[in-house]
């Protein structure tokens, strides 16, 4: 249920002045006119974060940001309780204090935008939106000039970006905020720790019908960047009113774990549009070179591969495997050059000629498994309703959707497409090559996971996803929701001794490590990219085999950016934690203050003492504990820790 509560306040708006605290009094957002231009602040138990900053809009008939009068703010009070299908939290409860501030141009052509503001307990959002109105039916924008003049040089964590047609795949720079490179793109969310240990991350929420958006300082201010349209740089958005901005959104807390628990993006999303079930992990054959035994079949684009890869999946509990193709020749009809570059005559809807889909989808069905295709974006939506209506027939469950590269307003419109008539044939969405999620799995929960980030697809061909690139993603792209990284590499080797292998790839971080990125990343669809003998008896493999995709409740024990992170999660009532490290060995202690009451077993999963010289050999511990226990846990150099926990029957 939504309730509301209208307060006018008319001595802030004769002010021209409007402020807005959060339900529990320690955020505080402020807008001012100044000479007929506003602009904002953003306070923290009293401490400025973000000051003095503009909000202007540039349309083809002129800017909108000077000349304004602000009309009767209406405040309310907002209080929700949601279910997501797919989520860090089973049931969210989201409260936030909302202000609707209408502002009017006092000259020609009397514009109206209304800058809506909501504050929550952990952040302050705001978006704005364009009402009906007589003499105003369409815009085209040409810019979104909102400014975000953070203050007191905090450290900056964030990405550096070389254009907006990108796949949003680099490597993080922690500066202070004053050495940050000026006009450069910058991507969201990009973290800002302050000298008391005050953090703030900006990102947005809700893209749809958008441009996405970028940072990029200059004279000394960051300033948002939107994606313009395609082969061209001019106009960002062009809409029909009524319309809206996604929100701009600043997750605050003094501690950065609250960041990472945070349902803060899904409580500004609408609610559900679809129904769906549960989903869990997958084969993912490209990453480990489709690689198969020595056995009386070649490997290729045929059935016995796949079976090989259906058996293996049935035996070992995953619920999907994935067909990508073989040797970077698509599953589906293409004569491009590469599976990047879809040919002029690419056809989704024809299998290549030594592959029967029908076969393999009937065979996969009778294991118990179900299949999961990728696809290069084009040739699917040339024929998306076709293709996806054949998709249910055969059996197919979900789509990996790729090489998007792009966030402009046609291509967020393209993605909402596909998830849109993606469920009504009851396929999930899984999207590679694209740009950071916003919320919207809480709209279209079957937007499983995206990419959006330099992961671990890249150990087949360089040394760039180690650990302490790893430490960066939990304070930066994953608060932006679910990130798809390519895991469960299995054959690890110290750093000076590792090889580039397209087969039957390498990695650099522990055993343990990689476990544990199955807690620390959210994400809804769980990848299992090495092949069949890297896991089959080998330890750790259970783990994998256990370890859920979606969550009752989500905490973070304890958090140091770009060090180390150490999260719980909760599915049933069952609770599963992961830490890793960065490249610095070091003990951190896990305090296990959010499990109920009575007695648990947990079974761990620590990095051996020679973990330095076989980064594969990890020590596995059953113990007995309560909540007031807390357990140390060796995190070695590039590694990690991760426990199964489980509540013990009393009655026995």
């Amino acid at each position: 249920m939504i309730f509301f509560l209208v307060i006018g306040n008319l001595s802030l708006f004769a002010r021209k002045n409007v402020q807005l605290t959060s339900p529990n009094g320690k955020l505080k957002f402020s807008l001012t006119l100044e000479r007929e231009h506003p602009v904002y602040d953003i306070q923290y138990q009293k401490q400025a974060l973000v000051q003095n900053s503009p909000l202007s809009l540039v349309f083809d008939n002129g800017a909108f940001g000077e000349g304004l009068k602000m009309n009767k703010p209406v405040f309310s009070t907002k209080e929700e309780t949601y279910e997501l299908i797919v989520g860090k939290s089973k049931t969210v409860h989201s409260l936030s204090k909302e202000v609707v501030i209408p502002l009017e141009e006092t000259a020609a052509p009397f514009r109206k935008i209304n800058l809506v503001v909501r504050a929550f307990n952990d952040g302050i959002a705001f978006r704005y939106e364009f009402p009906e109105q007589p003499n105003w039916k369409s815009y085209v924008m040409y810019d979104e000039n909102t400014a975000f003049n953070v203050v007191d040089n905090p450290k900056f964590l964030g990405m550096y970006l070389p254009s907006y047609q990108t796949s949003h795949e680099a490597t993080y720079s922690h500066v202070k905020y004053e050495e940050i490179k000026e006009r450069n793109l910058m991507d969201m969310p990009a973290l800002f720790e302050y000298p008391n240990h005050i953090f703030m991350a900006i990102t947005e929420a809700a893209v749809r019908d958008y441009a996405g958006m970028y940072l990029w300082k200059e004279n000394g201010c960051l300033q948002g960047k939107l994606s313009p349209k395609l082969n061209q740089e001019q106009i960002k958005v062009e809409a029909s009113l009524p319309h809206q901005s996604p929100w701009r959104v600043f997750m605050i807390s003094d501690r950065v774990g609250a960041l990472i628990e945070s349902d803060l993006l899904t409580n500004l999303n609408e609610p559900c549009k679809i129904e769906d079930t549960s989903w869990s992990k997958t084969t993912f054959t490209w990453w480990n070179g489709n690689v198969t035994p020595d056995t009386t079949f070649l490997g290729g684009n045929n059935f016995p591969t796949n079976k090989y890869y259906i058996d293996f999946a049935a035996r070992n509990g995953l619920d999907f495997h994935s067909i990508y193709g073989y040797a970077e020749q698509p599953w589906y009809t293409d004569d491009g050059t590469w599976f990047g570059f879809p040919g002029e005559n690419s056809d989704i809807t024809k299998p290549v000629s030594s592959l029967n889909m029908q076969e393999i989808c009937d065979y996969a069905k009778s294991q118990g498994v179900q299949i999961h295709l990728w696809t290069n974006w084009k040739p699917l939506y040339a024929k998306i309703d076709e293709a996806f209506a054949l998709f249910e027939k055969w059996g197919v469950v979900g789509m990996m959707i790729d090489f998007m590269d792009r966030d402009d307003q046609e291509m967020i419109r393209i993605q909402e497409e596909f998830l849109a008539k993606a469920a009504k044939h009851h396929l999930f969405v899984q999207f590679h090559g694209s740009s950071k999620p916003s919320g919207l799995h809480r709209t279209y929960p079957n937007e499983f996971t995206r990419e959006g980030t330099l992961n671990y697809e890249n150990f087949k061909g360089c040394m760039v996803t180690t650990a302490d690139h790893d430490i960066s993603m939990p304070f930066t792209r994953l608060l932006a929701g679910a990130a798809d990284y390519h895991l469960g590499g299995f054959r690890a080797l110290p750093k000076d001794k590792f090889k580039i292998q397209q087969s039957n790839p390498y990695v650099t971080s522990t055993r343990c490590h990689m476990l544990a990125m199955y807690v620390v990343l959210e994400s809804y669809l769980g990848m299992i990219c090495d092949t069949p003998e890297a896991y089959e008896g080998q330890p750790g493999f259970e783990f994998l085999q256990t370890v859920p995709t979606t969550w009752d409740k989500t905490v973070v024990p304890d958090a140091s950016v770009n060090e180390y992170v150490a999260v719980a999660r909760r599915h049933g009532d069952d609770w599963y934690v992961g830490a890793i490290n960065n490249s610095q060995a070091r003990d951190v202690e896990i305090a296990l203050d959010f499990l109920g009451k009575g007695d648990y077993k947990v079974t761990l999963y620590k990095d051996a003492r020679d973990t330095d010289t076989n980064p594969n050999h990890l020590i596995k511990e059953t113990l007995t504990v309560t909540a007031k226990d807390k357990i140390t846990v060796p995190l070695a150099s590039d590694g990690g820790a991760a426990m199964h926990i489980q509540p013990v029957d009393i009655s026995f």
